[in-house]
Parts: C-alpha cells; sequence; structure tokens
C-alpha cells in the first residue's frame, strides 16, 4: 500500500519549517510521496497580504524540487473555501490504494473538532502532528486520545520545532531584511524576482 502525506496550508510563503515537518514524518513514516497543497482562500484565518495563488502554488513548486515531494494545485483548481474534507476525498478517489497521512502543525490540529466534516477526516486519514511550544506535547497528546475515542488515528512525534513562520518571512522582505535560511533559496529568489511581500499589509 502506498503511503501519501499531505501537508496543505496558505504557505504565503512556504518556508523551511514546513519543509522540516514534512520531511521529519516522510523519514519516519516511510512515505512514498508528500503533496503541498496551497490552499485557494483558507477557511480557518485571515491571511494579510495574501500573494496570489498562482505565486503560492509555484513557491510550493520550487521548495518540492526533485524529491518526493510534488506541489499540488487542486484546492486552487477547485476555488472558494479550502476544505481538507474535500481535498482527502478527492485524493483518495485518485489513489485509492493508498494510506493517507495529514501534516498539521500545533496550533492546527488542536482545533481539528472545529474543522469543516471531521469526521470525513477521520475516516481518510491519520492525523500527524508535532509541538510548536514548550508544552506542545502533553497537549496535542491529550487531544490525539480525546480525537482516538472519537474514531480518529494519530500520529503524534516530538520533532524539534524550527522557529519560522510565514509573517517572519513577509516581515522581513518588507524591512529589506534577508531571508537566507528562511525560506529554501529557489524560493527566496522567486520572492525578489517577484516583488512579493513588499506592501504593507493592512491588518
Amino acid at each position: 500500500m502506498q503511503k501519501i502525506a499531505v501537508l496543505g496550508g496558505t504557505f504565503n510563503p512556504i518556508h523551511n519549517g514546513h519543509i522540516h515537518i514534512a520531511k521529519q514524518y516522510a523519514q519516519r513514516l516511510g512515505v512514498d510521496k508528500v503533496f503541498l497543497i496551497p490552499t485557494y482562500q483558507p477557511p480557518h484565518k485571515r491571511a494579510p497580504g495574501l500573494a496570489s495563488a498562482e505565486d503560492r502554488l509555484q513557491m510550493c513548486r520550487l521548495a518540492a524540487g526533485e524529491s518526493i515531494f510534488e506541489a499540488c494545485g487542486m484546492e486552487i483548481c477547485r476555488k472558494g473555501k479550502s476544505y481538507t474534507s474535500d481535498t482527502l476525498l478527492e485524493l483518495k478517489e485518485q489513489y485509492p490504494d493508498s494510506e493517507l497521512y495529514l501534516i498539521t502543525g500545533e496550533d492546527m490540529f488542536l482545533t481539528f473538532e472545529e474543522w469543516h466534516e471531521p469526521e470525513t477526516i477521520y475516516r481518510l486519514a491519520v492525523l500527524c502532528a508535532a509541538p510548536r511550544s514548550a508544552d506542545g506535547l502533553a497537549r496535542l497528546l491529550d487531544y490525539a486520545r480525546m480525537l482516538e475515542q472519537k474514531g480518529a488515528k494519530t500520529i503524534i512525534q516530538n520533532i524539534e520545532y524550527l522557529p519560522i513562520s510565514s509573517t517572519m518571512v513577509r516581515d522581513a522582505v518588507k524591512n529589506g531584511q534577508s531571508i537566507a535560511g528562511l525560506v529554501p533559496p529557489l524560493v527566496a529568489e522567486y520572492i525578489v524576482k517577484n516583488k512579493l511581500y513588499l506592501e504593507r499589509e493592512n491588518e
């Protein structure tokens, strides 16, 4: 059975923290493929200074490079709000014999019950997360036990957290600072070449 990991997000822009957690899970689970799936319109949060869907997808392609990583534009093609349940249903149709692993950060994992059609997500994918705070591991394990009582399958790993955020990257660009080390080199080149994130965000 093919193992496929899925990492979705606004990816505004994709950064080394995203790649790090995905690589760690890919190694530990022995997955065959990792899909990076940028949202068209994030359903859970405001996204100030949002780059175009095409730019965010292209940055995912550049971050994926020549590896088991692959950028996927299905949520962008679908338009509207990007619901993970719809994406997993679509992936299961395309890869019916696969085992899907949904990778999230700590904050998103701890809100799973509030997601659109969470039962569909629990049925289709193993939920994977890693802490982003000092007390995150304990909170993730507690929440995972609760989700498992509702039928979810979970894997919590204590993966070292890289203190990088998309907001940090955008702020560095606006302030004329280097983003080397924050994003993959090809992504940094793309941001500079296309003059992304130079405008001030209206909060």
